[in-house]
């Protein structure tokens, strides 16, 4: 009896027209859309953000243009990554090409979003710990230009990765409708370091510089009288950097904790097979979830932007003007 069910459940070569079959259960039933939901409310939510940000003049900021990059990344993840990881979860396989496009979007969009965090610790860096020259150091354009280039960068770079299973995608998927990409323990590693070790000393090492230059300043602060309204302005100032370096702290440290379990099979030593549904990729795919509610609960900015939009006010001419911040 359990040699029949594992037969039913597995890929039958001789035949090449099955798939692992899904039971129908109410707990699989709920699972799904459970997911089809968190894949909603992350469109949902990071739509937002890229509304919030493109549309209101207070908010064309510099770090703001890094957190687009971000939410425009974890928007493509809530609306093309999760649904596809689903959808392949009823026993549903369009074709191989779509298979390999699909996981190609993926380690691109994670390619960028990792890149996106070092730009946002870069950015923190320079506000906090070398604030006089911040404005001529940082500005929109130069936000723009790499920007552009850390998604440049991710496609050439996820292209060269994936180039074996691109271009062997029957060996690795023998199965019509199987879905899985395999990667090599060289490849492996050369993705570990540029995609995860090397971001994430970067982007420690800049906030512990970070977070240290703030506590210094904090007690500076606490030890001087200001007097001068000018001065008051100023320590204002650094307090709104400060506050921005820790809810962007709380989301870097969000991404790292998703992102480990996701390399932890090169951190062992073993090559990756990866058919995209397991609870590490959805850990990671989750992240595109949080980012958003991390913004809602320590931005201001960003609830009052969504108030606006949500009551159809953005709709009224001169909204890109409202006052946000």
């Amino acid at each position: 009896m359990v040699e029949t069910l594992e037969q039913v459940e597995l890929c039958i070569s001789p035949l090449n027209t099955s798939c692992m079959s899904t039971l129908v259960s109410p707990k699989a039933t709920f699972i799904k859309t459970l997911l089809y939901y968190i894949a909603l409310l992350t469109v949902m939510l990071n739509l937002l953000v890229v509304i919030s940000i493109s549309h209101f003049r207070q908010l064309h900021t510099t770090t703001n243009v890094f957190l687009l990059s971000l939410a425009v990344s974890d928007l493509l993840v809530g609306g093309a990554v999760m649904p596809a990881t689903v959808v392949q979860l009823s026993c549903w396989f369009p074709g191989k090409i779509t298979c390999a496009l699909l996981f190609l979007l993926s380690f691109i969009l994670t390619s960028s979003s990792v890149g996106s965090m070092v730009l946002i610790s870069v950015d923190r860096y320079v506000a906090i710990c070398v604030p006089l020259h911040y404005s001529s150091l940082i500005t929109t354009n130069r936000a723009k230009i790499c920007v552009s280039l850390c998604w440049i960068c991710s496609v050439n770079f996820n292209l060269v990765i994936l180039k074996d299973h691109l271009f062997q995608i029957d060996m690795f998927n023998p199965c019509p409708q199987e879905c899985t990409v395999f990667i090599g323990y060289i490849s492996g590693v050369v993705d570990f370091i540029v995609t995860f070790l090397g971001p994430v000393t970067v982007i420690i090492v800049l906030y512990m510089r970070v977070f240290v230059v703030a506590v210094s300043q904090a007690r500076v602060m606490r030890s001087q009288t200001v007097a001068v309204k000018s001065r008051t302005q100023t320590i204002v100032v650094k307090k709104s950097e400060m506050r921005a370096a820790r809810t962007l702290g709380i989301v870097l440290l969000v991404f790292i904790v998703c992102l480990c379990p996701y390399y932890s099979p090169y951190l062992a030593g073993e090559d990756m097979t990866n058919d995209g549904s397991s609870a590490v990729n959805w850990l990671f795919s989750c992240n595109s979830t949080l980012n958003p509610l991390i913004y809602a609960f320590f931005y201001p900015w960003f609830r009052r932007a969504i108030k606006i939009i949500v009551s159809l006010q953005i709709m009224q001419p001169g909204s890109c003007d409202f006052k946000i911040l």
